[in-house]
C-alpha cells in the first residue's frame, strides 16, 4: 500500500462510508472507490464487504488499520510541522506524561511556561507507560515526564522530582490513626491495585514478594488516579504515588507514608539523538520551579548521582 492508498483506506475506516471519506479528502466518491478497488486488487484480498448498501471492514482490514493509524498520525505530524516551518509565525512543543504527574504537576508547569512564552503552541497529553514510550520513539512527543523508568537505548532520562509511596485509606479505617506504616501493617488487607505486568502493578507486587506475602486484591484499576477516586468513594485502600495526591486536595481519605518503600522518581525523557529545543528547555525549567514549590524536587545531590553527573 502506498501513501495515497493508506490515506484513502484510513479515511474510509474512520468515516465508515465512501461518500464521507470523499468529503473528508475533498475528492469524488468514484475516485475513492477506484483507489479501494485497485488496493484490494494489489493486496489479493478484500478490505470491505457491502452488506445492505453499507461498507463493513473485513478482519484483515481491522488488523491493517492498527498499523495504518500509527502511520497516519506520523504523516499528520509531518504535515503540521511543514505548515509551521512554512509560516514561521508559531513555535510549538509537544509534552506527554504519566497520568499521575500529569493531573496537576505538569499542568502547573505548562501554565508557568505559557505565561513566559505565550507565542509557543503547546500540545499536552497524559499517556500510559507503553504509549508514552512509543510516541517518544516516533518523535511525536518532544518531552515526556514519566514516573516509571524508560529503559530504551534511544531515550535519555533525567530525574526531576521524587515522591513517596503512600497508603490511602478512608478516615474510619484502622490504619487512619498511623502517621507511617510498614508493609507488615498491610498484612491481610485487600488492596485496590493495578494489573499484573504493568509497571506500577509490578512495583506493588515486588513490595509483597520481598516479604514473601501474597497480594490480596479487592479491585483492579488502570491508574493511581482511579485508585484515589475509589478510596475517596469509600471502596477500600490503595497504594499510590505522592504525585497523584496533588489532584485531590479535598480527597476524603487519609494519606500515610509507607516506611522503607522505594521513592517514586519522575524522569524527564527525550530522544537521545536530539538535544532539547529552547522551548523544551524553558518548559523543563518551569517544571523544576513547580516541583520545588510543591516540595517534590529531587535534591541536587540525588539528581547528580542519578544522572551520573549529566546535566540539562
Amino acid at each position: 500500500m502506498n501513501l495515497r492508498q493508506i490515506e484513502v483506506f484510513h479515511a474510509v475506516m474512520s468515516t465508515g462510508s465512501v461518500s464521507d471519506a470523499a468529503r473528508l479528502l475533498h475528492v469524488s466518491a468514484p475516485a475513492i472507490s477506484r483507489v479501494l478497488s485497485h488496493t484490494e486488487s494489489r493486496l489479493g484480498f478484500p478490505l470491505f464487504e457491502r452488506i445492505k448498501g453499507r461498507l463493513h471492514a473485513t478482519s484483515e482490514a481491522r488488523h491493517i488499520f492498527q498499523e495504518v493509524d500509527q502511520i497516519h498520525r506520523r504523516v499528520k505530524r509531518v504535515a503540521d510541522l511543514t505548515h509551521e516551518l512554512a509560516g514561521r509565525r508559531h513555535r510549538s512543543i509537544s509534552v506527554s506524561s504519566s497520568p499521575s504527574i500529569g493531573q496537576m504537576l505538569v499542568p502547573l508547569a505548562l501554565a508557568r511556561f505559557h505565561g513566559s512564552q505565550p507565542d509557543v503552541q503547546v500540545h499536552f497529553r497524559c499517556l500510559n507507560h507503553a504509549a508514552l514510550q512509543e510516541r517518544m520513539l516516533t518523535g511525536e512527543v518532544d518531552v515526556g515526564i514519566s514516573i516509571l523508568p524508560m529503559n530504551h537505548p534511544n531515550l535519555q532520562s533525567f530525574p526531576v522530582a521524587k515522591g513517596r509511596l503512600l497508603c490511602l485509606c478512608p478516615p474510619g479505617h484502622r490504619l487512619a490513626r498511623h502517621k507511617e506504616i510498614g508493609m507488615e501493617d498491610l498484612s491481610g488487607e485487600a488492596l485496590i491495585t493495578y494489573p499484573r505486568g504493568t509497571p506500577f502493578g509490578s512495583r506493588i507486587e515486588r513490595l509483597y514478594a520481598e516479604r514473601d506475602e501474597a497480594l490480596k486484591i479487592s479491585m483492579e484499576v488502570g491508574s493511581p488516579q482511579n485508585a484515589c477516586a475509589l478510596v475517596h468513594a469509600g471502596a477500600g485502600i490503595a497504594l499510590v504515588d505522592e504525585f497523584s495526591l496533588l489532584a485531590w486536595p479535598m480527597g476524603d481519605f487519609m494519606a500515610i507514608a509507607v516506611r522503607d518503600a522505594p521513592p517514586v522518581i519522575a524522569d524527564l525523557v527525550h530522544l537521545r539523538t536530539e538535544s532539547l529545543s529552547p522551548a523544551a528547555r524553558s518548559f523543563t525549567e518551569a517544571l523544576r520551579q513547580v516541583c520545588t514549590a510543591s516540595r517534590l524536587a529531587l535534591p541536587e545531590s540525588e539528581r547528580e548521582a542519578a544522572c551520573c553527573e549529566q546535566s540539562y
